[in-house]
């Protein structure tokens, strides 16, 4: 991989060290069971240099807040970690080529709320964003309606509680419109350089963790569009494909662990 590309890789991922919530939490969102045991986690743990008490004393804070729940020796997410892993699960299965049709309807949420406070405003910027809506104006949110209107309630909540929803089939949104709105050529850059990455397949734990969570954090933006609305060779599956490799060496790995 070009230098200017690993460059670009290496701010993809981050430097932030490795915190034993991020360890613990990653490796549930990517466990195939919805739960662990204590000491399948104390041991994903100890990969990372993360001692057996430093792992436990993270698994009561975590069920403490909220984001886990415990019982009888094994863990499981809650709340917003258990929503974030159906995020994770919609952005990695999806496959560019299966989608379902699109009937041209486009879906807007148009805020209707005279006043609203600055976490009102945030809230509903991180609910539309997860759902995939790009924001056309001040105060208004647009997408293709082609996904589960059902799908993240908690998000959908918020979206309900200050929007009124339209769908139209005529919007007049020109081709380059949308590209501009969902960033469509940033996405598929950064897409093209993490697929890379991935076939660079270096063997290093640490920095298999971090491109792992850049590529699940990437996927997440992936804007989910219709085929007829995405540019030609859209790099989506293939970095799904290529994560979807590196994730099962991850798990092999991993469970090298818990049989030690």
């Amino acid at each position: 991989m070009p230098a200017a590309s690993r460059s670009r890789v290496a701010d993809l991922i981050g430097d932030r060290p490795l915190s034993a919530r991020s360890v613990l939490a990653t490796g549930l969102l990517g466990a195939p069971q919805p739960h662990l045991t204590v000491g399948e986690l104390v041991a994903i743990a100890s990969l990372f240099g993360i001692s057996d008490g430093a792992a436990r004393t993270c698994l009561w804070r975590m069920v403490s807040n909220g984001e886990l729940v415990s019982d009888d020796g094994t863990y499981a997410l809650s709340g917003a970690l258990l929503e974030r892993r159906q995020r994770v699960d919609e952005a990695s299965r999806i496959d560019d080529h299966a989608a379902p049709p699109w009937d041209g309807t486009w879906e807007l949420a148009v805020v209707s709320l005279e006043r609203r406070s600055a976490a009102d405003r945030l809230a509903l910027r991180k609910a539309a964003t997860a759902l995939h809506l790009a924001e056309l104006r001040e105060g208004v949110w647009i997408r293709p309606d082609n996904l589960d209107r059902d799908r993240l309630p908690t998000q959908r909540a918020v979206l309900d509680r200050q929007c009124v929803h339209f769908h139209s089939a005529a919007t007049g949104i020109p081709v380059d419109t949308v590209r501009s709105l969902f960033s469509l050529d940033d996405w598929a850059t950064d897409a093209r350089r993490l697929t890379l990455a991935l076939l660079d397949e270096v063997e290093d734990l640490a920095y298999q963790f971090g491109l792992s969570v850049a590529v699940v954090r990437h996927l997440q933006l992936d804007p989910l569009l219709p085929a007829e609305l995405i540019p030609e060779e859209w790099p989506g599956q293939d970095l799904r494909s290529a994560y979807s490799r590196l994730n099962e060496k991850f798990k092999q790995r991993l469970s090298s662990a818990f049989t030690r």
